[in-house]
């Protein structure tokens, strides 16, 4: 039997390093997470803003940015997976029905 030869050049491919997308320090899904934050907390500072004023609405924006950002770094730490973590072991060792 011949062997049929493609003559169709090959090219390298590149697959990745197998490692999350990083930027500025944030890790896949809360890059995200993050610019949710920052838009959440600048849509209600301009909200604020016209409704109470500028130092309501500059408190809520701190407030809002801050209480994101440890959210997210915390649940970062953790991993970037969500895990369950065992809460103990029950024992069920007797029932009053039977």
């Amino acid at each position: 039997m011949e062997t049929v030869k493609n003559d169709y050049p090959d090219y390298p491919v590149f697959k990745g390093l197998q490692k999350p997308l990083e930027f500025l320090g944030l890790r896949g899904r809360y890059i995200v997470w993050a610019a949710i934050t920052v838009g959440s907390g600048l849509l209600s500072f301009l909200i604020g803003y016209m409704i109470f004023g500028f130092v309501i609405s500059l408190s809520l924006l701190t407030i809002i940015l801050s209480v994101g950002g440890v959210t997210i770094f915390v649940k970062q730490h953790k991993g970037l997976h969500t895990k369950k973590s065992p809460k103990g072991i029950y024992i069920f060792s007797h029932s009053r029905q039977y």
